[in-house]
């Protein structure tokens, strides 16, 4: 028996009656069972076929399963052809041994012995024969299962060398010289401070030289997510998107830029030099922000963005290399990336994908054609555009923080491995984490057909469960004259020539067909007007609840209850929201989602609607946030606290003076790159935001939420009573008038309630 048995653990489940020990038949399963136990597999019996098929969909770690014939007492056996058809849907690998005598085997139908890979006749055979049998199929099976580099780490640390290279804690056994050193070592266990290594381990390849078996997964990841080439990262998508744009555009060259972007596009481009062209989307009256529309993206439209831009000067060729757009967007909207590819690709030869919160949209039919590396990569020829992705495989994927990959199709004006892998040399640890690059290997292990769709649709599930049941307690609660919370989604569906509410629509239907989610021109729900039919889908996992108090028409309603109160509330039950704006809060359904998980927050829903409701009071409903401001909400209920936001929110307009904020496009006087030099020179003072009325930025100003520049290093803060400093203003009062509900504004320094930035001199 070989440590790595132990490491995993061998499980098989016997899917069985209770073996009669008066008949050989019986006897020889029981002396089977007991010599598989004595070879360290760990045997889990079920007596029902009901019950196994449960097992089998819910517990991965059994690999093997031993199916007793004899279970199904009909004539068709159909009970256990459903269970083995269940389990191929579900794993095509873990190995299947029908257990029967030979009596019967004539009788087994083809569809059977096509799902089982190996048979036992009890009793003509000896157990321990047949138990070497079952061993060798787990170990197989085992050795299948495990992606290249994650396979390769786990022998490694399984060797048990002596390190004398870095890193010095020696596989952990540093950390056991000091009493908080064992403390960590405790904490996070052997295997993990075992497989910390180094680059000089050369069995685990390299990943600056993306050789050996650290290659080998990349290679894998690639087949997996559908690219010709994918990169393991372990800085982030952030270091993803600055290795592209690096190895793509250079000083005083052209990149159409998403404004929807990533503050790591921003630093892309400073440490490039390059000019960024911004591409602006919309935004509806919440404050969601929607695509780039068509028009913008056109051949016409990036010609407008370009002749618009002041940094373009005389000298600068106009022609741009390189686009970056955010897919999905924040709040889950995603594009048609066909469409976005010929709009697009007249007028660039490289498309970047920033699908940082998208990984997973290959593994699943809804989402067919909106993501970067949709279809099949031997379809994508020089005639299309170079694409990239960048993937956060943390985010939403099953990974450690910090792992993401970038996955490349060659097209047009590719760039070959050797010059890109310089650029990501340049932003690469030459110490990079070996957990972290083994759970990129994992996760593209789980994502394998047909798992991944099988994890994708599980999420889908749950997320339209919980959709289904808001809609419908809403429903209920006006049909009484009463409030609720609702999901920001279209209200009905279109089944046939016949709009059924979306409480009421099929389930099935709501999974598998992407119309349900597609943004039609004109529709109030979405907000975003004449949209071009089909360009747009809302992605069901990322659901936005709505609180009350925005009417259709984008103007604050008489009643209302700020989502902020609401967050509040949940993060005092235990329950932390992924973003929150004026009215709307994301919730992310990932594949880590349990099902009924939903449920609580359900509950949580329908607990704030009652102590809102009663005007319970804050010591009792959110006791820390009267204990650091008792001076500021002494003696004030739920209720009371929603109403004072709101009344503020109204009076100074907050949601629509951001719409008119991030709806401005500001001067650009100088290039990211500029602005930053003069930021390393100490060409910057801190101003009041009166002060900075004319002011260029020195460094990005971005509200969280959403997470979006509001003004990039360069350009100019307009006045004083302008649309982005009316903004920031009324941020600032906000944050004044409410302690523990203050904004994140990265780029603004709040003293004493005064904000300050940084402008150039």
């Amino acid at each position: 028996m070989t440590e790595n048995r132990h490491l995993l653990g061998m499980l098989a489940l016997l899917v069985s009656k209770q073996p009669d020990k008066r008949s050989v038949f019986g006897r020889a399963l029981i002396q089977l069972i007991s010599d598989v136990e004595d070879r360290a597999i760990s045997v889990l019996t079920s007596e029902s076929l009901s019950d196994a098929k449960s097992i089998l969909s819910t517990d991965p770690a059994i690999q093997c399963v031993l199916l007793s014939w004899e279970m199904d007492d009909s004539e068709d056996h159909q009970e256990c052809i459903d269970l083995l058809t269940a389990l191929r849907e579900r794993n095509t690998r873990v190995p299947v041994f029908l257990i029967s005598d030979r009596s019967t085997a004539s009788n087994v139908p083809l569809i059977v012995m096509q799902h089982a890979d190996d048979f036992i006749w009890l009793p003509e055979d000896t157990s321990r024969f047949l138990s070497g049998r079952i061993m060798a199929a787990i170990e197989r099976y085992r050795q299948a299962v495990l992606p290249p580099m994650f396979g390769a780490l786990l022998k490694f640390a399984r060797s048990y060398e002596y390190s004398w290279h870095t890193p010095g804690h020696a596989g952990g056994t540093a950390f056991l010289k000091s009493t908080a050193g064992r403390a960590f070592y405790e904490f996070f266990g052997e295997n993990l401070l075992r497989s910390d290594l180094s680059i000089s381990v050369g069995e685990l390849g390299s990943l600056l030289d993306h050789s050996g078996p650290i290659g080998q997964g990349e290679r894998y990841a690639a087949k997996v997510f559908g690219a010709h080439r994918t990169y393991y990262v372990t800085n982030g998508s952030s270091m993803s998107n600055r290795v592209i744009l690096m190895a793509s555009v250079t000083r005083d060259q052209i990149a159409l830029c998403d404004r929807n972007c990533h503050k790591s596009a921003e630093h892309a481009m400073t440490l490039s030099g390059a000019i960024p062209t911004y591409l602006v989307p919309t935004r509806n009256r919440f404050g969601i922000i929607g695509p780039i529309l068509p028009q913008t993206l056109s051949a016409e439209g990036v010609k407008a963005a370009i002749a618009n831009n002041p940094l373009v000067k005389s000298h600068i060729d106009p022609t741009p290399v390189h686009a970056i757009v955010t897919n999905s967007t924040y709040d889950g909207l995603t594009y048609n990336v066909t469409r976005v590819e010929e709009l697009l690709g007249q007028s660039v030869d490289r498309l970047h994908f920033d699908e940082a919160w998208y990984g997973y949209a290959r593994f699943n039919p809804l989402y067919k054609d909106r993501f970067a590396m949709h279809g099949s990569p031997d379809d994508h020829d020089a005639s299309k555009p170079t694409v990239f992705a960048t993937q956060s495989t943390h985010k939403l994927l099953a990974a450690l923080s910090q792992a993401s990959m970038i996955h490349v199709r060659n097209g047009r004006n590719p760039i070959p491995h050797g010059r890109f892998n310089e650029s990501y040399m340049m932003h690469a640890s030459t110490s990079p984490n070996y957990a972290i690059m083994a759970s990129c290997d994992v996760s593209s292990a789980m994502m394998e057909a047909p798992s991944g769709q099988i994890l994708t649709t599980e999420s889908i599930e749950e997320a339209i469960s919980f959709r289904q049941v808001i809609s419908r307690m809403q429903t209920e609660m006006l049909a009484q004259d009463d409030w609720f919370f609702s999901c920001w989604q279209p209200p009905s569906v279109h089944v046939g020539s016949t709009s059924i509410p979306f409480h009421e629509v099929d389930p099935a239907k709501l999974k598998a067909d992407p119309s349900c989610w597609v943004l039609h021109p004109n529709e109030v729900w979405h907000g975003f007007g004449d949209i071009e039919d089909g360009y747009c889908m809302l992605d069901p996992i990322k659901v936005s609840i709505l609180s009350p108090g925005m009417g259709d028409d984008g103007n604050l309603l008489d009643f209302g209850i700020p989502a902020c109160v609401l967050t509040a509330y949940l993060g005092r039950q235990g329950i932390v929201v992924e973003k929150t704006t004026d009215f709307t809060i994301l919730f992310l359904f990932s594949i880590g989602i349990t099902k009924g998980k939903w449920g609580t927050l359900v509950n949580a829903l329908l607990d704030f609607k009652r102590d809102y409701d009663t005007n319970l009071e804050l010591e009792l409903c959110l006791p820390d946030l009267l204990t650091a401001n008792q001076q500021r909400y002494a003696g004030m209920g739920l209720k009371d606290l929603a109403e004072d936001i709101f009344a503020a929110m109204k009076k100074n307009k907050t949601t629509a003076a951001m719409a008119q904020a991030f709806g401005t496009l500001p001067k650009a006087e100088f290039s990211p790159v500029e602005a930053y030099e003069k930021l390393v020179r100490n060409e910057v003072e801190l101003v009041t935001l009166e002060e900075a009325a004319g002011r260029i930025a020195a460094t990005g100003i971005v509200p969280y939420p959403p997470g979006i520049p509001l003004l990039m290093p360069g350009e100019n803060a307009g006045a004083s009573d302008g649309p982005l400093l009316a903004y920031l203003k009324a941020l600032e009062s906000f944050d004044s008038s409410f302690p523990g509900f203050t904004h994140d504004t990265h780029g603004i320094e709040n003293e004493a309630g005064v904000y300050r930035m940084l402008v150039l001199k």
